[in-house]
């Protein structure tokens, strides 16, 4: 009996620590830090994922061709044709599907956002993000296990798939539980500091690992703190038993959000600004070699310092914006002079050393950009459309992407018909140019969220008797007047100050 009661005893100590660790977990403040957990990692994941094949993969390939050509000379010896020459995969080609490869991710993605976004608005943020970090958990696995071409394309293009679940899902509940504007931007300067930190800190993990422990181990270990993210997300998130879906408003078609002219310039600020970054990822190697005969370990470490810059960047532009909300456009239009200057420096550089500092000034200024943007697109949302940011987002990631997708692919082109030095003279000039574009977000921050609320209401007529009511009860209170309830259940009018209610009619403060 006494075994029994201390095992009773036991289990009941045990349920109530779990019920306090479940009243902790539902504390809103405290589940809106852990939620910024969640979706950190799955972007830090995500980020070194598709950094961490950088060095693994093209000297993978190659052990592959080179085992493919050494099985083929053992053929042609058994059947003693030992005049004839076997036929070479031709380096170009070798580069060439290197170069599709590493598009790929980013192609799946840009493909998927439109649908991922309108579907993030549908059933809200939380099955999204545990579906992406799913996806991401087989992409990894793939990527592990992978043993030829075929398999590591797939294994790629999967992860675009994951990616434009929980990229997307993950900044716009970011954007949906931290309303307040200073919250928000220091919330997504968190979130950003995080991508730069996995696209950064990649390279050197993949490739001492890859060196020591062989080619398995880094995916390993990242398909690992995937699923501790997913079984997070799924505890304290519990997308499946979650019911507010029914309550949550209908999102602003994707459409519609991408012809809005304030949101259009965002998304081109945020193409034009990542260019460099995406183009210059797949040919500086070759140039380093060329021009400064740089090795492997230079190579891997070129980017690494630049992460320092960027979060300098973020902490900077979260710091301005709170004491001067209004300036966002100005901070992205320096962040693309920045880029703009630093990306025509780079083919001047003579030796590694000399190459950090461009690469620095260009994370740096794409940290200003992406940090001063990405909180006014969830402001837009609120004052010009509905509070609901699945789209808005998927049109950033997809902005992201067309970078991405054609940086691997375009880059190598251009470099191979016009050079180095133009490819990135170019790239400058395109960032300098664009950022007077950004002086037509100027307004944005005096637009008041309440107005586009009620036009949306009296646009669409009211739909049933809840909006009917609603819709009488803000006339009542615009005109001063408040209905109350009497202690016989009757309505009153009561007469009642004017309140800020009142103040925030008009599009412009």
């Amino acid at each position: 009996p006494a075994t029994k009661l201390t095992a009773a005893s036991k289990l009941s100590q045990m349920g109530e620590r779990t019920k306090i660790l479940g009243n902790v977990i539902q504390d809103p403040e405290r589940q809106k830090r852990i939620i910024l957990v969640i979706v950190c990692v799955a972007l830090l994941l995500d980020n070194m994922l598709y950094m961490v094949i950088v060095p693994i993969i093209p000297d993978y390939l190659e052990g592959l061709q080179k085992a493919a050509d050494n099985a083929q000379h053992a053929i042609v010896r058994q059947n003693n044709f030992t005049n004839s020459s076997t036929p070479k995969a031709p380096k170009g080609n070798f580069d060439l599907q290197i170069g599709v490869l590493f598009a790929s991710k980013a192609i799946v993605q840009l493909l998927v956002n439109p649908i991922s976004g309108t579907f993030i608005d549908r059933v809200g943020y939380d099955i999204p993000l545990f579906i992406g970090l799913n996806v991401m958990f087989l992409s990894t696995l793939t990527f592990a296990f992978a043993e030829n071409y075929a398999t590591l394309f797939l294994a790629r293009s999967i992860q675009g798939l994951g990616s434009a679940f929980a990229d997307t899902s993950g900044i716009a509940l970011i954007a949906d539980r931290y309303t307040e504007e200073t919250e928000r931007s220091k919330a997504l300067g968190i979130a950003l500091a995080f991508i730069s930190f996995g696209s950064l800190v990649a390279p050197p993990y993949g490739g001492v690992l890859y060196e020591f422990a062989g080619k398995r181990v880094p995916f390993l270990i990242l398909a690992c703190i995937c699923l501790i993210d997913g079984v997070l997300c799924l505890t304290v998130l519990k997308p499946f038993s979650n019911q507010e879906r029914g309550n949550m408003p209908v999102g602003t078609p994707i459409y519609k959000l991408m012809i809005d002219p304030y949101i259009a310039v965002v998304a081109g600020a945020l193409i034009i600004c990542n260019i460099p970054l995406a183009f210059l990822e797949p040919t500086i190697a070759n140039w380093m070699e060329d021009t400064m005969q740089a090795t492997e370990w230079e190579i891997g470490m070129t980017w690494f310092p630049a992460f320092f810059p960027h979060v300098l960047g973020v902490y900077l532009t979260v710091k301005l914006a709170a004491k001067h909300p209004h300036l966002q456009w100005f901070y992205g239009a320096m962040g693309m002079v920045f880029i703009g200057a630093s990306s025509c420096t780079v083919p001047a550089c003579k030796n590694f050393g000399q190459l950090m500092i461009p690469l620095c000034g260009v994370c740096f200024g794409i940290a200003l950009v992406d940090t001063a943007l990405l909180p006014t697109l969830g402001f837009l949302v609120d004052v010009r459309h509905v509070s609901v940011y699945g789209s808005v987002y998927a049109i950033a990631d997809i902005s992201y992407c067309v970078a991405y997708a054609l940086g691997p692919v375009v880059a190598g082109q251009i470099v191979h018909n016009l050079g180095f030095v133009q490819l990135n003279l170019g790239m400058g000039l395109a960032n300098v140019l664009y950022a007077p574009a950004l002086l037509l977000l100027k307004n944005v921050s005096q637009m008041k969220p309440s107005f586009s609320e009620r036009n949306m209401l009296l646009e669409d007529g009211p739909t049933g008797l809840y909006d009917t009511i609603k819709m009488e009860q803000r006339e009542k209170k615009r005109k001063g007047l408040c209905t109350t309830l009497d202690e016989n259940g009757i309505e009153t009018f009561v007469q009642r100050s004017y309140s800020e209610e009142e103040s925030s009619g008009g599009e412009y403060a």
